[in-house]
């Protein structure tokens, strides 16, 4: 058995009224930015991330401006940059589509390290934070990416697979609710456990390098399962872009990792 993803009545339009058009894929960078910003002050009452509530509203503003021009640029450098550099125009055009994880990751680690110099906060145990919070938005943007039926899977005969409006007849993986379910509500699972319930959040930089190594292992583990985008394809055999931005996010994490447990060890001696 399999799903036509068109018997849902899923539409990318949440909301048109008149000349006013709300997607759903809006609606979920709303809802990943409000709930992790309130998430966050929850964590700042419980846990020692060295912010009051002031700099957290502040750094709610920039994170949205990282999230937003580090997507944009990323995709457009990682995943199109020919047809871009001939349409320069409409790198601007986002309500177009074309959003990267891994660009809008480096646009809010920029805008941590400028918020950590001006604010003189702590650069590792204020990325902890958002790493803490990062997985709520991973979670309803895979999701917005599902009802839109956009980044879908390969072909597939499992008794899942949907067929897709733009994916041709056959069924394939629904890579984005693998996504939503691994790099969403598993891993926000595990960084919470570890950061309420655990001496985890008193050493810096652990949760950081435990977001990175376990959204690029969950990241490359649905790669497999997700059709290559396009304009792309495969580089070396089943190996696509995805898999090669991950590779590096995996290593920086281990080396963040050591880091840190070598760092604590230190203050202990």
């Amino acid at each position: 058995m399999y799903y036509n993803l068109n018997d849902f009545l899923l539409d990318p339009i949440a909301l048109e009224i008149g000349p006013i058009v709300v997607r759903w894929y809006a609606l979920a960078y709303i809802a990943g930015l409000f709930l992790g910003w309130r998430y966050c002050a929850l964590l700042l009452r419980r846990a020692p991330f060295v912010m009051g509530p002031q700099q957290l509203e502040d750094l709610l503003f920039y994170v949205t401006i990282g999230v937003i021009i580090g997507g944009r640029l990323g995709y457009v450098l990682f995943y199109n940059p020919i047809y871009f550099f001939y349409n320069p125009q409409e790198i601007l055009m986002i309500w177009r589509g074309g959003m990267s994880f891994h660009g809008g990751l480096l646009g809010v680690f920029g805008v941590g390290i400028i918020i950590s110099y001006k604010k003189n906060i702590a650069l590792l145990p204020l990325t902890d934070l958002l790493a803490v919070a990062a997985p709520i938005g991973l979670f309803f943007g895979r999701v917005a990416n599902f009802i839109n039926g956009e980044l879908f899977g390969r072909v597939s005969n499992a008794p899942w697979a949907v067929i897709f409006p733009n994916g041709g007849p056959l069924p394939r993986h629904p890579s984005q609710l693998y996504e939503a379910a691994l790099e969403g509500l598993l891993l926000f699972t595990l960084l919470s456990v570890l950061a309420f319930f655990t001496k985890v959040r008193h050493c810096p930089g652990i949760l950081t390098s435990i977001f990175l190594i376990g959204y690029g292992t969950t990241r490359a583990m649905v790669e497999f399962f997700r059709e290559p985008d396009p304009q792309l394809g495969f580089f070396i055999e089943y190996f696509t872009m995805g898999h090669l931005l991950c590779l590096p996010m995996i290593v920086v994490g281990i080396i963040l990792f050591r880091y840190s447990i070598k760092y604590q060890s230190g203050l202990n001696d």
